[in-house]
């Protein structure tokens, strides 16, 4: 029966994910530019393909992880070539386009990079020794090293971020030993001291050292708490301004960049205020613990791994994509899980969500 609980609660919430999704992205086509067609149609596209991926994905599990080794070494040659075939939005090579259909790489390389780093960890040693922890971290650091460095340049730090954040949050889930925490956390001391540093007392030596597209990202990420921005402003604008019920579905009355995308928890606040902002946080609250909750339960340690590794991309794009609209948290570009508009990104958490519905069918193996 609690497993039966758990899968109504996430097949609920996903529901409301994309009737949010659905309306918010109709109401933000008001304020859109004219020239990215009707997004409303294509995200109930997208959506009827994400959830036929997401059927396949649940019923073909264990093969997509299986030959996961293709797929991750697919998507890194896709990442290289974006950097010569790429088309440039908004400054970065992150599309690929065939025809009239765009690709984003770098969305189903965080899938791939969570089964990677599943599929290693459950099988490597579990001592906790220095030296056999330092061959898990070097050779996991350059798998995730490769299309790191590949996204960076097209460039999509938020993207990169959420690489390492799945990476950091696996591995501290299967557990290391406490000298690493400080070796840590002195090597990030150092070099954010040191960036700082060079940043208020030698700018010129920091971009010559940077390059001016680096320096760039860096500065938006120092200057980020003074709430400067007309976009930031705007945003902050329409939520405050919402009220408790909003202003109503599809009246966004201020306009604002990237409604459709990166603000769309703005263009949902503006429309249902801070009543529809509670509601859509407790679904969140609702799908991200329901993962947790499976995480706990007997099932294989793989699996374990694999829930980690979801749940950390999923909580992180969450905080990160609705901090940022309230200025909590600099602007990085990153969308906010099953709500935002956008193809690559959709479909990679339908995938996600499949393999989370797989693993909770296959609770049973395990029970008593």
């Amino acid at each position: 029966m609690k497993k039966n609980n758990l899968k109504i609660k996430m097949t609920l919430s996903l529901v409301l994910f994309i009737v949010i999704s659905l309306i918010s992205i109709y109401s933000s086509q008001n304020i859109s530019s004219d020239n990215i067609g009707n997004i409303f149609v294509k995200q109930v596209i997208f959506y009827i393909i994400g959830i036929i991926i997401l059927l396949i994905s649940s019923y073909y599990k264990d093969v997509i992880i299986k030959y996961n080794y293709l797929s991750y070494i697919g998507l890194l040659f896709l990442l290289a070539l974006l950097l010569f075939l790429g088309v440039s939005i908004n400054g970065s090579r992150c599309w690929l386009f065939i025809g009239p259909i765009s690709f984003q790489p770098s969305e189903f390389m965080k899938i791939s990079l969570i089964i990677l780093t599943a599929n290693y960890l459950s099988k490597s040693s579990k001592k906790k020794s220095l030296k056999t922890e330092l061959i898990i971290l070097l050779k996991l650091s350059i798998f995730f090293l490769l299309p790191a460095i590949l996204t960076f340049l097209e460039p999509d730090t938020g993207a990169v971020i959420i690489y390492y954040v799945i990476l950091i949050s696996m591995i501290l889930y299967r557990g290391i030993n406490k000298k690493w925490y400080y070796i840590f956390l002195i090597t990030i001391t150092i070099i954010s001291s040191s960036i700082t540093l060079l940043y208020i007392f030698k700018h010129d030596l920091l971009i010559n050292i940077l390059g001016e597209s680096l320096f760039y990202r860096i500065e938006r990420i120092l200057n980020w708490s003074n709430g400067s921005g007309y976009q930031l402003e705007n945003s902050l604008i329409a939520i405050g301004s919402s009220g408790l019920k909003g202003f109503g579905f599809n009246n966004t009355p201020l306009y604002f960049p990237e409604s459709s995308t990166d603000f769309i928890f703005t263009t949902f606040s503006s429309n249902f205020g801070f009543l529809g902002v509670l509601f859509l946080i407790i679904i969140i609250i609702t799908f991200d613990t329901s993962i947790l909750s499976l995480c706990k339960r007997k099932i294989a340690i793989h699996d374990k791994y694999l829930l980690v590794g979801i749940f950390s991309m999923l909580l992180y794009q969450q905080v990160q994509n609705i901090s940022m609209t309230i200025g909590l948290l600099p602007i990085t570009g990153i969308t906010l899980p099953f709500i935002s508009y956008g193809g690559s990104s959709l479909l990679s958490y339908m995938l996600a969500a499949g393999f989370i519905f797989r693993i909770c069918h296959d609770n049973k193996k395990y029970m008593n």
